[in-house]
């Protein structure tokens, strides 16, 4: 098993990605804590994991909320001792083109994606320095590098959430933490199933694979990174995307 004996915590695992990122780390031997905003979604995925065999709990978390994430934090580690890896999945889109964004859309998203993705990280880096190494690894996209149609808000999160990632890496790579980002491009999840067919075949179109990836896939990528397997790999902003950006 690839992550034995590893305390991983994963935000926005309520559902899609960042439920199949908890299953996948739970199967590979890591204890999880599934966080999310609604208490009812993770204790659905963490039951899930612990009927499976694995060892689970579940912590509702606000991303934005300071005190909250510190409170979790400290449940982590009075039950677990420590706090091995930290996926960063959550996430919100609201998007609107420029000239008709309002001030609220673009600051919900800023809240949650760039500066949740922050404090989360602010609070563990603190206590992977104290017990000597780490994993941080952080939810991109290939839009925080190539921009978007309405998605000003969504591309200027993640622009940051790549910059973080890199100097983050630079920063805390002494205390033996590494930090990466995974970047998808278009991904099957339940949102996307409700979306128009002649939308779903313009963003396969748009893969050199002519397909769309899977929460499976984008769990697999994390999987890999969090593992010793890229034990000398930081800083890198992995594009998961079937050749979107190519």
């Amino acid at each position: 098993m690839r992550l034995k004996n590893q305390t991983a915590w994963i935000t926005g695992a309520g559902r899609g990605i960042g439920a199949e990122t908890a299953k996948t780390f739970a199967r590979e031997g890591a204890t999880v804590v599934v966080s999310d905003m609604n208490q009812a979604d993770v204790d659905i995925i963490s039951r899930e994991i612990n009927e499976a065999g694995g060892t689970s709990m579940a912590v509702a978390v606000n991303v934005t909320d300071r005190h909250a994430i510190d409170a979790a934090l400290k449940q982590i580690v009075e039950t677990y001792e420590r706090v091995d890896i930290v996926v960063n999945n959550a996430g919100i889109t609201n998007d609107a083109q420029l000239l008709k964004m309002e001030e609220d859309q673009w600051d919900s998203v800023i809240d949650v994606n760039l500066k949740g993705i922050f404090n989360i990280s602010q609070a563990a880096a603190k206590q992977m320095k104290e017990q000597e190494g780490g994993v941080i690894l952080n939810a991109s996209s290939v839009v925080g590098t190539y921009g978007n149609f309405g998605q000003t808000n969504y591309a200027a999160a993640k622009w940051g959430v790549n910059g973080m990632t890199k100097t983050w890496a630079k920063e805390l790579g002494r205390f033996g933490i590494r930090v990466n980002a995974v970047a998808p491009g278009f991904v099957q999840t339940p949102m996307t199933e409700k979306m128009p067919q002649k939308v779903l075949d313009a963003m396969t179109d748009k893969s050199v694979l002519k397909d769309l990836a899977t929460t499976e896939d984008i769990a697999n990528a994390y999987l890999f990174l969090a593992s010793k397997e890229a034990r000398f790999i930081t800083g890198e902003i992995l594009a998961v995307d079937g050749g979107v950006v190519i």
